[in-house]
């Protein structure tokens, strides 16, 4: 059976580096990136027994103004 779709990389663990990794999430949009982020937060979160849907994005909100001379 033929996967479409995946992408895949073969290998010794203590031979291969982060080329394939880095290129492949390159080769991603940044909605697709963000989402996988997200899917990782919630894992980490249900495995120390969080409460998931009281997850959020941190922000940052800083202004900057013109000084006036």
């Amino acid at each position: 059976m033929t996967r479409t779709g995946f992408a895949e990389c073969r290998g010794r663990l203590e031979d291969l580096d982060r080329t394939f990794d880095l290129k492949y999430w390159q080769g991603q949009s940044a909605a697709a990136r963000a989402m996988a982020a997200w899917e990782l937060a919630l894992h980490a979160a249900k495995s120390e027994g969080l409460d998931v849907c009281q997850l959020r994005f941190q922000r940052t909100v800083e202004t900057y103004q013109q000084q006036e001379h």
